[in-house]
């Protein structure tokens, strides 16, 4: 038997797993993210990693979900919202930690891969995975394969531009990424409720403000699905996937996902659209599950 071991290095969280060969979850574990502490984080993942391997007696290999990615010219990590990775040899310095090669990708081509492996994607050749949660990203699955592309930007659907093909005009909104206006300062969870307080001055979770029955309510979530559509109208365009997957913790807004798909037609460049739009089948686990099938 061999173990496949997957690492997600997330903001608040680093969790690991440990899978047999048919995905069976056999071990998992999460700790905190030493907040800003590179060195810290390379040895909180080390540790999670040494644990596996003392309690198994196979081959393993090891899978990292971060957020943003390498620089395939330099090596060096990049666009990551936990900016202490940025600039840093993050591969290189955990494959001298752990003793071993290391495969790495985005944490949201992780959660593609793992859904289309063996979750609601897993009857297409060409998945596209979303998370909608803190922020917001995307990933390419082909052939159950993560499409990172030449650039290892495949998939960064978070952050283009949102759509304003209606014409109105609303203040710019400033990404941490140095542009404006990214899908992320739209449609992640943070998004909706910074804009919900900064309209109405009250504060609101996307749970709270999917349960009221606010007229204020209504229309910001009403303007986030019909902002969610438009955008992954755009990726239909361009890559006109099987299946498209949600996930992140805004997907399990009610009748979301049947919403998109719903409306995605009225958008798409044809006649019709019959691109089905599901919620992720893996839920919370699909990124480290994503990051051990690497």
């Amino acid at each position: 038997m061999s173990v496949r071991i997957g690492i997600d290095l997330g903001g608040t969280k680093v969790e690991g797993i440990a899978l047999d060969d048919a995905g069976n979850e056999l071990w998992r574990k999460r700790v905190p993210t030493p907040q800003g502490d590179y060195d810290g984080t390379i040895e909180a993942i080390r540790g999670l990693v040494e644990e596996v391997r003392g309690s198994v007696d196979a081959e393993v290999s090891i899978g990292v979900g971060t957020p943003g990615s390498a620089n395939p010219l330099t090596g060096l990590h990049r666009n990551a919202n936990s900016t202490c990775l940025n600039g840093r040899p993050l591969r290189e310095d955990l494959a001298r930690a752990l003793g071993c090669s290391v495969s790495t990708a985005n944490d949201a081509n992780c959660f593609a891969l793992s859904e289309a492996v063996d979750g609601a994607g897993a009857d297409g050749r060409v998945v596209f995975g979303v998370i909608l949660g803190t922020g917001c990203g995307g990933g390419v699955v082909i052939d159950k394969t993560v499409w990172a592309g030449r650039n290892l930007v495949g998939g960064e659907w978070g952050h283009i531009a949102l759509p304003r093909r209606d014409g109105a005009a609303w203040s710019p909104r400033a990404c941490y990424c140095g542009r404006n206006d990214c899908l992320e300062q739209y449609l992640s969870g943070t998004a909706i409720e910074a804009e919900f307080r900064a309209e109405t001055g009250d504060s609101l979770t996307v749970g709270e403000l999917a349960d009221s029955s606010r007229p204020d309510a209504v229309a910001c979530l009403d303007r986030f699905r019909d902002r969610l559509t438009r955008s992954l109208a755009t990726v239909v365009d361009v890559l006109d996937p099987d299946v498209i997957v949600l996930g992140g913790g805004v997907s399990n807004l009610p009748g979301l996902a049947e919403h998109v798909e719903r409306h995605l037609p009225e958008h798409v460049f044809s006649d019709g659209s019959e691109t089905p739009v599901r919620v992720a089948r893996h839920g919370d686990s699909s990124g480290v599950r994503g990051a051990a099938w690497l």
